[in-house]
């Protein structure tokens, strides 16, 4: 699992990240909706990086099994 971490910034937005992912960060009016952006982000990263044979954090490795 990936940990997203969500927090108010000084301006009353949200913004939420994923620490094992440097760079994997999104923006909400509420606290759910920055969480559902920044895991939306996470999941694309995370899907770029298998596709480009890049390595995955060590979080995200048990995501899939072969059948």
């Amino acid at each position: 699992m990936l940990k997203v971490e969500v927090e108010r910034e000084d301006d009353g937005r949200w913004i939420g990240e994923v620490p094992a992912l440097p760079g994997v960060l999104a923006y909400g009016t509420t606290a759910a909706e920055a969480r559902g952006h920044v895991t939306a982000l996470a999941l694309r990263v995370v899907a770029d990086r298998i596709e480009h044979g890049e390595p995955v954090p060590d979080e995200a490795q048990g995501w899939f099994a072969a059948a």
